[in-house]
């Protein structure tokens, strides 16, 4: 089947993560994970503190490898890839936005928009830099584009990371806690807007939050514990 017409993100295929591999302190910390996303699915991922969330995060993020079985993204198994291959492939496929907005603070709003796209290799131009003060329009701060990240307040920083994260319009956005810093209200508005970006740009999106309120706006909740997916369920919207 083709990239285009898989209706698959992500396949996760008898995933598993230990650590001290070959040592007699190996632990193994994800035990054989089956997990699919479909293109345009919001999904949640919740689960207690250790459980492996981070770890599986790392791993569908291409930060790290499994020890065995197998992750597809976009079709295209994964864990064979060298570096380059690897860093290619998630630069192009998925935007990242985390718990901790990471924007460079010795560059401009706009430059961190950008940042995706030239590390990518792409070059700086007048049309992508309208892509990019388009994405920080739709997310409030167009009048912000040239001041510094710490001229704005945390729930700004976040939409600037979202409008990062969406610059290179990829088909998977990896949301880490993104609300985990915020005021309810702040949480509110990232959180919708990550749920627009969803529908208008058909991206598949997997949230991690400790937050049940949020958790259940989502299309699906998956339950990791103790390494194990022990959950998986849609969430039916309520009418009105």
């Amino acid at each position: 089947m083709s990239e285009s017409a898989s209706p698959h993100v992500l396949r996760l295929q008898d995933l598993r993560k230990s650590y001290q591999v070959g040592t007699a302190l190996e632990t193994e910390v994800l035990h054989g994970i089956d997990f699919e996303l479909r293109r345009g699915e919001f999904t949640a991922l919740v689960g207690p503190s250790g459980s492996g969330k981070t770890t599986l995060l790392n791993l569908i993020g291409l930060l790290d490898t499994p020890t065995s079985g197998e992750l597809y993204l976009l079709d295209r198994p994964t864990r064979e890839l060298d570096d380059a291959a690897r860093t290619a492939l998630r630069g192009g496929s998925i935007g990242f936005v985390f718990q901790f907005h990471h924007l460079i603070q010795a560059f401009g709003v706009l430059d961190n928009v950008l940042m995706p796209a030239l590390v990518q290799g792409a070059r700086r131009s007048a049309e992508l830099e309208r892509r990019a003060l388009e994405l920080l329009e739709a997310v409030g701060l167009g009048a912000h584009a040239h001041k510094r990240p710490s001229e704005l307040s945390g729930g700004q920083q976040q939409r600037v990371a979202i409008a990062r994260a969406l610059l290179t319009r990829p088909p998977l956005v990896l949301a880490d806690e993104p609300t985990g810093n915020l005021d309810t209200h702040s949480a509110d508005d990232v959180f919708a807007l990550l749920r627009r970006f969803n529908r208008e740009f058909g991206c598949a999106v997997l949230v991690v939050t400790h937050d049940p309120r949020l958790a259940h706006r989502c299309d699906r909740i998956v339950d990791l514990v103790d390494g194990r997916l022990v959950g998986d369920r849609a969430i039916v919207a309520e009418a009105g």
